[in-house]
């Protein structure tokens, strides 16, 4: 059996799309489980980067190839075009400013596959109606006070940012749970989404 089946199901959408060889930068990548994923099912060279040491420590243990580095300032150490695709899952949320972040990783790789959870799901949507509380849900189990999301975003706000940006959307993929769901109503339907992004030539 593929170690991809016990990824969680943004990261596996990911691993699924991912093409043989290809030179890859996983941001955030937190013990390396995708990054091991991608060697043995791809036989890819994946190179990672991550803030918690020791994280880091655990990629190095499995032979993965992984930095430690803030991402709001280690990508731009890295050259234009380094790498084909440039991953970053459920992190967006959590950087300084996630516009930025956004060019960086269409900087120094030809595409980018984002993932990030939705705050405009219906069950946040009811929580805040309903407690007046910022919700603490199945995607968001952290309060307020303890999380390192310091940006809600949602499904439409990333597609208006996109649109500012010109940036070009190649694939999406939705999530409730480990259901993938249709494109239609994603912004209220979908606890996460997933997307695969390049700049137009």
């Amino acid at each position: 059996m593929s170690a991809r089946h016990a990824l969680r199901p943004d990261l596996a959408v990911i691993a699924r799309h991912m093409p043989e060889g290809a030179r890859v930068l996983d941001v955030g990548c937190g013990d390396g489980e995708l990054m091991a994923v991608l060697r043995a099912d791809k036989g890819i060279d994946v190179r990672g980067l991550e803030i918690d040491p020791e994280a880091v420590e655990k990629c190095v243990a499995r032979g993965l190839s992984a930095v430690q580095g803030d991402a709001n300032h280690a990508l731009a150490d890295y050259p234009d075009g380094a790498f084909d695709y440039v991953i970053l899952s459920q992190t967006l949320q959590t950087a300084e400013r996630p516009d930025l972040m956004l060019d960086e990783l269409l900087r120094i790789g030809r595409k980018a596959f984002v993932s990030f959870p939705n705050f405009a799901h219906w069950k946040m949507r009811l929580a805040l109606l309903w407690n007046g509380r910022m919700p603490v849900t199945r995607h968001l189990p952290v309060s307020w006070y303890e999380t390192q999301n310091i940006h809600h975003v949602t499904v439409t706000d990333f597609r208006a940012l996109l649109t500012a940006k010109g940036v070009q959307i190649e694939r999406s993929w939705f999530f409730s749970g480990e259901t993938e769901l249709g494109t239609a109503g994603a912004n209220w339907r979908a606890e996460y989404a997933v997307y695969l992004l390049s700049r137009p030539h």
